[in-house]
C-alpha cells in the first residue's frame, strides 16, 4: 500500500471532489483517479461513492480514512523528530459534540498559539460513539461526550470498563432556537404541538454505543415533526436557520452574540424537561499536557458564560 495514496484519499474526502482534490494536490485529475482506484484494488474495498453531494466515503472508506489520519500524523511526527533544528511540537486533539460554548473555548485556546512554537490543534465534532472510539483507538487525547442524564450509570460503568477517566463539565436542557421572523417568534411560550407544522433542523449522526435504539429514542426530544433536515456541519445549521424562517432547532445553550449574528431567537418550551450532560474523558494512563489544561480552563470560563 502506497502511503502517499492515503494522503490523496484524505484530500478527496475533505473536498468531496476528485477535481478539487487534484487541484489542491497539484496533480492531474486522471492520475488522482487512478491512484484512488489502485488503493481500492489493493485493499479490496470501495472507499468512495458518487452522490449528489459529491464523493462521499463508504462505511469501509470512513474506517480507512480514520487510520490514514493516524498513519500520516505518525509519519509527520517521525520526520519532525529527526529533522535538524527540531523544536518541541505541541499538539492538542479533541472530539466533541456540537456546542457553541466548546467552540468558543477552542477559539480562545487558539489565541495561545505562540509564534515560533510548533503547535497543532485538532478539533473534531462528532457523536458520542465516535468520540469514545477516537480516544481509545484514533490518537485523540481528549473527548467530550454528551448523553441523557438518565443514562449516567451506564456510561460511568462503560468508562470504568474501558479504562477512561471522566469528569462532568456541565448539564443542561436543550433550548429551542429559530429565526427572528419565524411565525412563532412572537409567542413567549411554545409547546411541542406548536412545532409540528414546521421544519426541524437536526444533527444527522446521534448514536449511543451499546444502547438499544428504543432506549435512545426515549431519551430524545419528541419525534412529531413531519419535515426534517439532517445536517453534519454547524455552519450549515446556522445558515438554514438564518435563511428559512420556517425552521427551528433544539440546541445546547448559545451566546447572545451568535444569535444576533444569524438573526435567531431563543424560545421557552416548558414541555422539554430532559436533562443532558457533557463529560470530558481521556485514558487513565494519559497525562494532561499544558495545552490540555489551558483548554480545560477556557472550557470552564465558556461554560460559566453561556450555560446557565
Amino acid at each position: 500500500m502506497n502511503i502517499l495514496y492515503l494522503k490523496y484519499a484524505l484530500e478527496v474526502a475533505k473536498t468531496g471532489s476528485i477535481m478539487k482534490a487534484a487541484d489542491r494536490l497539484y496533480m492531474a485529475q486522471p492520475n488522482l483517479s487512478r491512484a484512488i482506484k489502485e488503493l481500492e484494488s489493493s485493499l479490496g474495498i470501495s472507499i468512495f461513492e458518487r452522490t449528489g453531494r459529491g464523493m462521499v466515503p463508504t462505511p469501509d472508506g470512513e474506517k480507512l480514512l480514520q487510520y490514514a489520519e493516524r498513519i500520516l500524523l505518525q509519519v509527520d511526527e517521525v520526520e519532525n523528530m529527526f529533522n535538524d533544528g527540531h523544536t518541541e511540537h505541541r499538539r492538542f486533539s479533541i472530539s466533541v459534540p456540537r456546542a457553541s460554548y466548546i467552540a468558543h473555548a477552542i477559539a480562545q485556546l487558539s489565541k495561545r498559539m505562540e509564534p515560533g512554537q510548533k503547535t497543532e490543534i485538532v478539533y473534531k465534532e462528532t457523536n458520542s460513539s465516535r468520540a469514545i472510539n477516537n480516544v481509545l483507538h484514533a490518537d485523540y487525547k481528549l473527548s467530550i461526550i454528551r448523553y441523557a442524564a438518565k443514562h449516567d450509570a451506564y456510561f460511568k460503568e462503560m468508562f470504568e470498563e474501558k479504562g477512561l477517566v471522566s469528569s462532568l463539565i456541565t448539564e443542561f436542557k436543550y433550548q429551542l432556537v429559530m429565526n427572528k421572523n419565524h411565525p412563532l417568534a412572537n409567542k413567549d411560550i411554545l409547546h411541542y404541538s406548536d412545532l409540528e407544522p414546521y421544519i426541524e433542523i437536526a444533527h444527522a449522526d446521534p448514536y449511543v454505543p451499546s444502547l438499544s435504539l428504543s432506549e435512545v429514542r426515549k431519551s430524545e426530544l419528541p419525534d412529531n415533526t413531519e419535515r426534517r433536515i439532517f445536517v453534519f456541519e454547524r455552519s450549515s445549521q446556522f445558515e438554514l436557520l438564518a435563511e428559512n424562517p420556517e425552521t427551528f432547532m433544539w440546541v445546547s445553550p448559545m451566546p447572545d452574540r451568535l444569535l444576533e449574528r444569524y438573526g435567531l431567537v431563543h424560545k421557552k418550551c416548558p414541555d422539554n424537561k430532559k436533562l443532558y450532560r457533557d463529560v470530558l474523558i481521556y485514558k487513565k494512563d494519559y497525562k494532561l499536557t499544558d495545552l490540555d489544561k489551558m483548554f480545560i480552563c477556557e472550557l470552564e470560563d465558556a461554560k460559566n458564560k453561556y450555560v446557565k
